[in-house]
């Protein structure tokens, strides 16, 4: 029989609020082993910390509890904590928790029904979400003690260390002290004399992006308390890991490294001494970090006097010591720097005087960020099917949660956001045990075998397929569709987590939409006739993001989107030309319509632009951005913590960014990614050579420079090599459209190659339609002299707009490739057609001094009677009077043309 205490009163210690009761002889039996148990509540949501004590077999005292309200919370109980049983748990007390609690103690009495014997875990537990905000594992004393009290282990999930934690036996997220540093910064610390250790705990309300900084000023040191100072610096990375560092300071600024070698500003102490082998310099140990609701939270533990005496300052226990905090972006390791680097704090900082022996706690209640929401976003497109494969559970929004969970597009269980009207397509790559659906139920794993009901708008049991074999789902959410759905499997409960049905967006206001590189931005675009509407989203958070054309950041075009400290959104251009701050240089293009907003981290940016930029003053890197819609566009990508306008430095630059180019193809709507040179554009390229640089020069040379020799060998070779070199230029012209998926003539090299191509396919028409050569005696046609001037005039024009083409090509080479080869083809193209061009010199100078000599052994050559020889066109050939022939016969004497 159960009896409720007695109230006797409450009053306020120290921000607390300690309320006592007196149990009125209540006569619960005291024989569970498990009586006086305590331990100290694991976090896991909604900043649930505090102490945890079995009283009797039938009640619990819970002390110095926080915990962020929730939907409907009770206390559960469960045979043990692995995802079945913990959601097939049931309510083991009336009491709900519904309320955000502030240090609050109270006691909480089971159901008539329910025993200790029946528990295992006991947690504060949302019903609707079928969610833990915290638990603790009850263990039996060892020995059938019934008085020692056992502590939970440290969890070791979402990046702690996994460190044994020594002598000091507490939860990771509960310590002995606390201090508030801001409004949204808070430290805590348990203090080890005994092992002359401290451990310290820093949580804030603050981006993923930025870091927390806590250390002992010099006591040595000057009036700025900063210069000298020995702090730890320490965060939470992109993947969801914490770390921490140990840092110096010398200079109020960001770490750099002189070209000599030396350091200064804000750096880690191994920086300073170039290594760490035996952790002499380094002297933090990570213990336990996890990102939770909002607010990051690490501890680390560090000795009170350290062997560094270069770079540490030594903490006396007893004494009151200058303490120095801060919060800033974070810039993540590069190829210079390693490390994780604070940058400017921006006035988020500041000292107080500690003595850590002191016991202080003035944190009254959980903190409560505004944005809670940590998780990927990822926005549905139509263009863009979603990848949505399997893998381990690292940071699923809603525990306890299975091993292995849902991804889409490499991120865990994001936050799905898609639009009316809009259909989503799904590549289904998770498994054939992974089965995904769209439903009413926020728990999934088919609703009906928990007897609820449920609304499946997609999916199904059949809706599965691997890697190699991708199944595609489609799925139209439409006027009727709720504005809160679930992805899940229908075969496992917990593996997905929401879809947010929101009405059209950027989808509906563009014609094109492609995921660029890593699948980190969304690129969509709209062509006008002169100009084109441009919108590139992240896919997570950041401070900045930025977009640039060109194959690498190196010579690129870039278009930076960021929210200024106003609030307000701004796009600004660049043209960058090296690695450094100083190497990004504002331009100013003629932008149109511009915009750029945030969403929940989520940066947005939008803008009009010509596809030719308008140069008043006709010069400026921007007059050459010119966007020609039948070439493919090269895109990148950067996101970074922080933007300014003006007085960029290296702390500005990018924390992630595009590993290669996308090529935009702007006409057919698509995208692929930068490659090398295609094998089958190679081969193009080659025939063409040997078509032009070999076969058809060397057709025209023979029926140049051949024709001594008796016999027609020189009009077969100069129809054998002709024939096959329109055959491959026509056979690499295929490869070419096929290639390349389409056949656009707006480029130099396409227009030289058209044209070349037309005249080269004349010549055989103009060969059929040959008039007849006259017999010995006959007078030459009109028709035959004016087929042998076209014929000779336009085979040598085809051949040097086809050469125009070898050239215009292997620019154009260089343009889509960034080929490093191209300048050295092209100069061994110059080299091949100098060779040519010599050669058919040489045989030139050899047919004018034989068509001399042939001259001079006969007076007179008549028109008919011609030796295959002669060349119509040449220019030895004389026109004489017929007075100078005394015979019967009319001769007509061609004399040379003299140009």
């Amino acid at each position: 029989m159960h009896h409720t205490p007695i109230f006797v009163g409450c009053f306020i210690l120290i921000s607390s609020i300690v309320c006592y009761y007196v149990d009125a002889g209540s006569g619960c039996s005291k024989t569970s082993p498990l009586v006086d148990f305590e331990s100290e509540f694991q976090m896991v949501q909604h900043q649930l910390r505090g102490s945890f004590r079995i009283i009797d077999d039938c009640s619990f005292r819970v002390s110095n509890f926080d915990m962020l309200s929730g939907t409907d919370v009770h206390w559960w109980g469960a045979i043990a904590p692995d995802v079945n049983n913990f959601t097939a748990g049931f309510v083991v007390s009336d009491k709900k928790l519904n309320e955000t609690y502030k240090n609050a103690s109270f006691i909480v009495h089971l159901k008539k029904n329910v025993k200790w014997d029946q528990i295992q875990v006991i947690a504060a537990w949302d019903l609707p979400a079928a969610s833990d905000f915290g638990h603790v594992i009850l263990r039996k004393p060892n020995n059938g003690s019934t008085g020692s009290p056992s502590v939970a282990p440290s969890p070791s999930e979402d990046g702690n260390s996994g460190e044994d934690t020594g002598s000091i036996s507490i939860a990771p997220t509960s310590f002995e002290n606390c201090k508030i540093l801001a409004d949204n910064y808070r430290v805590r610390w348990t203090l080890s004399t005994k092992d002359k250790l401290i451990e310290i705990g820093l949580e804030g309300a603050i981006p993923t992006t930025n870091y927390m900084a806590f250390g002992w000023a010099n006591p040595n040191g000057s009036s700025n308390l900063m210069i000298g100072a020995d702090v730890a610096v320490m965060g939470i990375n992109e993947d969801g890991v914490p770390l921490v560092d140990d840092f110096y300071i010398t200079r109020l600024s960001e770490c750099m490294i002189n070209k000599d070698g030396m350091v200064h500003g804000v750096c880690p102490d191994t920086i300073f001494e170039g290594s760490d082998p035996v952790g002499l310099v380094n002297n933090t140990r990570l213990i336990y970090g996890h990102r939770r609701d909002g607010v990051s939270f690490v501890r680390y533990r560090r000795p009170l006097v350290t062997v560094d005496k270069k770079y540490d300052v030594p903490i006396n226990h007893t004494a009151s010591m200058d303490v120095i905090w801060a919060v800033g972006p974070m810039k993540p390791p590069d190829a210079i720097r390693p490390f994780y680097l604070p940058q400017n704090h921006g006035g988020t900082y500041g000292h107080l005087v500690l003595n850590v022996s002191e016991h202080v706690n003035d944190c009254l209640g959980p903190l409560d960020a505004e944005d809670k929401e940590d998780q990927d976003v990822v926005i549905a497109d139509a263009n863009s099917p979603l990848v949505v494969t399997s893998g381990p559970a690292l940071h699923y929004p809603n525990p306890p949660n299975p091993a292995k969970v849902l991804y889409i597009n490499k991120k865990e269980a994001p936050l799905l956001r898609v639009e009316r009207g809009v259909p989503v397509k799904f590549s289904l790559q998770a498994g054939h045990d992974v089965a995904l659906y769209i439903t009413s139920d926020m728990l999934g794993g088919n609703a009906t075998l928990r007897n609820m009901s449920e609304t499946i708008y997609a999916g199904g049991p059949e809706a599965e397929g691997v890697q190699a074999s991708p199944t595609e789902l489609t799925w139209a959410p439409d006027r009727n569709t709720p504005d809160q759905v679930f992805y899940h499997s229908i075969f496992q409960q917990k593996m997905g987590w929401r879809v947010q049905v929101v009405d059209g967006g950027l989808s509906d206001m563009y014609n094109n939409s492609v995921l660029l590189d890593d699948q980190q931005v969304t690129f969509f675009w709209t062509l006008s006739e002169d100009s084109i509407t441009i919108a590139a989203r992240g896919e997570k958070k950041s401070g900045y993001l930025a977009i640039g054309f060109g194959s690498g950041m190196i010579n690129s075009y870039a278009y930076v989107g960021w929210m200024d400290e106003a609030g307000k959104g701004r796009v600004k251009t660049y043209w960058i030309d090296g690695k450094g701050a100083l190497n990004v240089h504002p331009t100013k293009e003629n932008l149109t319509f511009v915009r750029c907003k945030s969403e929940s981290g989520i940066i947005t940016l939008e803008f009009t632009r010509p596809l030719k930029p308008s140069c008043p003053d006709g010069h400026g890197p921007q007059c050459k951005n010119i966007i020609d819609p039948t070439t493919p566009l090269k895109v990148i990508w950067a996101m970074g913590a922080k933007w300014v306008d003006k007085h960029l430095s290296d702390g500005n630059m990018h924390s992630s960014r595009s590993s290669r180019p996308m090529r935009v193809l702007l006409m057919r709507g698509s995208a692929e990614a930068e490659q090398d040179l295609q094998p089958v554009l190679a081969v193009h390229g080659f025939m063409m050579f040997l078509a032009w640089g070999i076969l058809l020069p060397g057709g025209i040379l023979a029926a140049r420079y051949l024709k001594h020799v008796k016999g027609d060998g020189w009009y077969q070779i100069h129809v054998y090599l002709q024939y096959s070199g329109l055959s491959i230029v026509l056979l690499g012209l295929l490869f070419a459209v096929a290639e390349l998926r389409g056949f656009y003539v707006s480029s130099v090299h396409v227009k030289f190659g058209i044209a070349a191509i037309l005249l080269a396919c004349m010549q055989p028409v103009n060969a059929f339609f040959r008039p007849k050569k006259p017999a010995n005696g006959e007078l030459v046609s009109p028709n035959r002299i004016l087929w042998e001037y076209s014929h000779a005039i336009v085979g040598r024009c085809t051949i040097g707009i086809g050469i125009a083409a070898q050239f215009t090509g292997m620019k154009h080479l260089g343009d889509r490739y960034d080929s490093e080869n191209v300048h050295g083809l092209i100069w061994a193209l110059i080299i091949w057609f100098m060779i040519i061009a010599l050669m058919a010199i040489y045989l030139e100078h050899q047919e004018r001094q034989r068509r001399r000599d042939r001259i001079n052994g006969r007076s007179n050559w008549v028109l008919g009677n011609e030796d295959d020889s002669v060349d119509l066109l040449g220019p030895t050939i004389s026109i004489e009077g017929k007075e100078s022939h005394p015979s019967g016969t009319m001769e007509v004497q061609l004399e040379p043309l003299r140009r």
